[in-house]
């Protein structure tokens, strides 16, 4: 276990002209070195914890800043250990003067992440609550912010918590049946652990699978906008944004590079891609263009192949069949657009979507198929979003315990049987950070921002 014995400092705001300001400030020597820089009616290192008191910063003897102190004392704060929290005008000027005193009485800046990685390390939080803390910080979406909310509260450590004592169950039974190996006792009936460890196992693969729809919370939905050229891609691009933000031209391929603009809707970020028009290219730009579309739909939630009605309504059938067989994991939508140019429109299927660009119409109802699929895409357990690095962990507990049931039908002995389920126990430590290694922390809190 790493050992802190050191005392950190960092603004834990934006830097910036502002109202307000807070540095921070932790470690054993938090409050004795705040003592002689500030100044009220009792000392600092009197004050109780959870208490705030009003004075003045000084330092070289001047007055920087009339503060407030907050004081939380060990072990009942955010980091485990004692923590001043000074809160002053917002500004470069005061918050540099307040750091530069701290770092003369024998602080040292923290590094990004640092205060959170010391709630870890001193057991105020555990590995899902901390990348919670990540997720809330840079969430985009309200949906996103709430569920890194429950998982804070420790709604994700209670469900492997839960998984880990069922698993620790039946290795207790397992281990015992060894003590009765020359007697031939089992003590848990082949069949009924079969089911226990397909339940896990089920529950583990159910887990793994919330990674895609978690990211949709975690960082919004993300959309292409794709067709032939002079479709109405960038009309309807538009139309979405409820302002011109691409250059609409009747001349084929004027959309050579994407762009890429967020709309809110009801609490979800939809990241729209306008893309170039798909065609047969001899123009080299254009050509990176239509490469550029192909990357965009790689990394899309959502295809939106639109279609020009007045071509026909069939016009686009085989670039949609195209899409949907080289990006199945992505959700494939039709839209006819310029509805308002044909006389009379086909019977819609249930996978259309009619509109018109330039009038208007439809586009509510495009908007409301947007959020439907972002919300069935993002339609994660209530209180957790799951990573890629809880997902491959997951994964590979769920192998383990594929392996466990494998070695039931091959007649393994309970020694055996308890090595898988002993790996799975070990996997979830690393979820948690029971077990942990330096290097998966480093790359855990390489996402924070310093003064967290």
């Amino acid at each position: 276990m790493e050992k802190t014995t050191d005392t950190i400092c960092a603004l834990a705001t934006p830097p910036g002209s502002a109202g307000l300001a807070v540095v921070r400030v932790s470690g054993p020597q938090a409050l004795q070195m705040c003592s002689g820089l500030f100044s009220a009616n009792k000392d600092i290192t009197e004050a109780a914890s959870h208490t705030i008191m009003y004075g003045w910063f000084q330092w070289n003897g001047a007055r920087v800043d009339s503060v407030t102190a907050a004081v939380f004392r060990s072990p009942h704060s955010y980091t485990g250990e004692d923590v001043v929290e000074i809160g002053c005008h917002g500004g470069v000027f005061v918050t540099e003067q307040i750091l530069d005193a701290l770092i003369e009485k024998g602080a040292r800046f923290a590094q990004p992440g640092e205060f959170t990685r010391r709630a870890f390390l001193n057991g105020k939080l555990d590995l899902t609550q901390v990348e919670a803390v990540a997720d809330i910080i840079h969430a985009e979406t309200r949906v996103g912010a709430q569920t890194a909310a429950r998982q804070l509260s420790g709604g994700f450590a209670r469900k492997l918590s839960s998984i880990r004592e069922q698993l620790l169950d039946i290795i207790g039974l397992l281990e015992l049946e060894l003590d009765f190996s020359e007697e031939d006792v089992e003590f848990v009936d082949r069949q009924h652990l079969r089911s226990l460890v397909q339940e896990l196992c089920n529950d583990v693969d159910t887990l793994a699978q919330q990674e895609r729809s978690a990211e949709v919370l975690r960082t919004g939905y993300h959309v292409a906008v794709v067709g032939f050229p002079n479709a109405g891609k960038s009309s309807l691009f538009n139309a979405l944004l409820d302002r011109p933000r691409a250059i609409v031209s009747a001349v084929a391929g004027t959309t050579r590079d994407y762009l890429h603009e967020t709309v809110l809707l009801e609490g979800y970020n939809i990241h729209l891609v306008d893309t170039a028009g798909l065609r047969d290219a001899s123009d080299s730009i254009e050509v990176q263009g239509i490469s550029l579309t192909a990357s965009v739909m790689q990394e899309s939630n959502l295809i939106l192949v639109i279609n020009d009605i007045s071509q026909g309504a069939y016009h686009s059938q085989g670039l949609l069949d195209d899409t949907r067989q080289k990006y199945p994991e992505a959700r494939h939508l039709l839209v006819q657009n310029k509805v308002d140019l044909v006389q009379s429109t086909p019977s819609t299927p249930g996978d259309w979507i009619v509109c018109s660009a330039n009038t208007g119409h439809g586009i509510e109802s495009l908007k409301n198929a947007l959020v439907r699929f972002a919300k069935e895409h993002g339609s994660s357990p209530a209180d957790m979003l799951v990573n890629a690095r809880q997902a491959q962990l997951l994964r590979s507990i769920g192998a383990s315990l594929r392996s466990c049931m494998q070695g039931m039908a091959s007649g393994l002995t309970s020694e055996f049987l308890a090595v898988d389920l002993r790996t799975c126990v070990r996997l979830l430590g690393e979820i948690s950070g029971e077990t942990w290694n330096p290097d998966v922390l480093d790359t855990v809190f390489s996402r924070f921002c310093i003064g967290k």
